[in-house]
């Protein structure tokens, strides 16, 4: 009975590391550095969660059209090591966001920095300014 319970505890593990690993993407398989962006607009959604954090902004197009832009960040574990806490963003803040926009080009960035309403900075520790792992 030993043997078939740390058989099924060894495949749970094995089965969940897994998944986790698919999970997480490197910064250039899914942006492009080069694809430089400055957005300025209001915070709709956050999802404060592993591995990745997100926010969504309302952002105003060239074209006039109202675009709601899906912001990645680092996880929740690193940007509370740079300050951040689950109250930093807020739905309805006015924010700037300087990053990098998707290689697809879909209304999706990863964001280097926030800047918010006040002024105050608040910086993402993104994989790009690790080396893009």
């Amino acid at each position: 009975m030993k043997i078939w319970t740390r058989t099924l505890l060894v495949l749970l593990i094995a089965t969940t590391a897994a998944g986790a690993a698919v999970a997480h993407h490197s910064f250039a398989a899914e942006f492009d550095g080069a694809k430089k962006l400055k957005l300025t607009g209001t915070v709709t959604k956050v999802q404060w969660r592993n591995p990745h954090t997100y926010f969504f902004v309302d952002v105003k197009g060239e074209d006039g059209q109202i675009h709601n832009w899906a912001m990645e960040l680092g996880s929740p574990n690193v940007l509370m090591r740079r300050g951040w806490t689950r109250e930093s963003l807020k739905i309805g803040d006015q924010v700037t966001i300087e990053g990098a926009r998707a290689r697809d080009n879909s209304y999706k960035g990863n964001a280097n920095s926030v800047v918010m309403a006040d002024g105050k900075k608040m910086f993402n520790g993104t994989a790009e300014e690790d080396g893009g792992n």
